[in-house]
């Protein structure tokens, strides 16, 4: 039990000290810096800026108080759950073995330059690794199903960087299998075709593309703080602010911004929308405020009532 506990606390503690989290120290300092920057350009004073960027009402407001809690919850929960979900190297060995059993000897491309491998690996997971959270993403706001449990995550009133850990645990697992298939996958292929001397182009141990993207701001997404990027750049990029929207409560913002990091899978199926001319959002899943909607009846137990009323609804047709 005692070992247990401990597992659990460390587990928080090094969260804010681990480059590979959202919520990594340096990456918070940075967003913080961006920020008060972005403020001031806007004409807002240095002080102003500072005590927007710490209000209170967002920090510790009913929404925030319970996105702590659900860190806290989904941190244990996980923490059973995870020796029994897949594995990377479980899905890399699998379709290795695959590979070579179905196409012969390995080794295709063994003798290409290693800078080359090490691009073209970091590159194609880092395409991969983002289509397939902006489809996921897609499908859970597509299938009455598994909203049931992505509406936990947009039932936040106020978001703070810590927001983006407000999901149901029945999300957490899907997102933790989707990344495990496609990082599994990926590798897997790459190693068989160029060998073992295969590596992650990385900062501090991070793929350099994720490091660039928390590093610029993406703790913004989830915040108070409208960034928006030139209409040009909004096309490549998801601002901070077009996830803003993404949570909003107007209808004309409903499925929209689904990206993570590229905005070019939203351009290409069709919703896709900018910063341009477009209001201060409110968050959340309908304009007016429940009494019970931040309970942990709300955010646990409701998205699974939900959901076995909708399997008995299909089973039963």
């Amino acid at each position: 039990m005692l070992d247990t506990l401990s597992e659990f606390f460390l587990a928080l503690a090094q969260q804010p000290l681990d480059p590979r989290k959202r919520i990594y120290l340096g990456y918070l300092i940075a967003a913080a810096v961006i920020a008060v920057l972005w403020r001031f350009k806007l004409g807002s004073s240095a002080n102003y800026s500072l005590r927007s960027l710490f209000n209170a009402k967002v920090w510790w407001g009913r929404s925030a108080r319970a996105d702590y809690l659900v860190i806290l919850i989904n941190q244990a929960i996980m923490l059973l759950l995870s020796p029994l979900l897949l594995a990377k190297l479980s899905v890399a060995a699998s379709v290795y073995y695959a590979l070579s059993h179905a196409a012969g000897a390995p080794g295709l491309f063994a003798n290409a330059p290693p800078l080359l491998a090490t691009v073209s690996y970091s590159l194609t997971l880092f395409l991969m690794d983002d289509w397939s959270r902006f489809a996921l993403h897609k499908l859970m706001h597509d299938s009455p199903l598994l909203w049931a449990f992505h509406k936990v995550h947009h039932s936040a009133r106020t978001m703070t960087p810590l927001t983006v850990y407000r999901v149901h645990p029945v999300e957490t697992v899907l997102f933790t299998l989707r990344s495990a298939l496609v990082q599994g996958i990926c590798t897997a292929v790459f190693i068989y075709f160029m060998g073992n001397k295969l590596s992650l182009l990385s900062i501090f141990g991070v793929s350099a593309f994720i490091f660039i993207f928390n590093t610029v701001g993406s703790n913004l997404r989830h915040s108070h703080i409208r960034l928006c990027y030139w209409p040009c750049l909004e096309k490549i990029f998801i601002s901070p602010f077009q996830h803003q929207l993404h949570h909003s409560t107007a209808p004309q913002h409903f499925n929209k911004n689904y990206g993570a990091v590229l905005a070019v899978w939203d351009l290409w199926r069709g919703s896709l929308i900018g910063s341009a001319n477009q209001a201060p959002p409110r968050f959340g899943l309908r304009r007016r405020e429940q009494d019970q909607e931040h309970s942990l009846r709300s955010l646990y137990w409701h998205p699974l009532a939900e959901a076995c009323m909708r399997i008995q609804k299909l089973v039963s047709r």
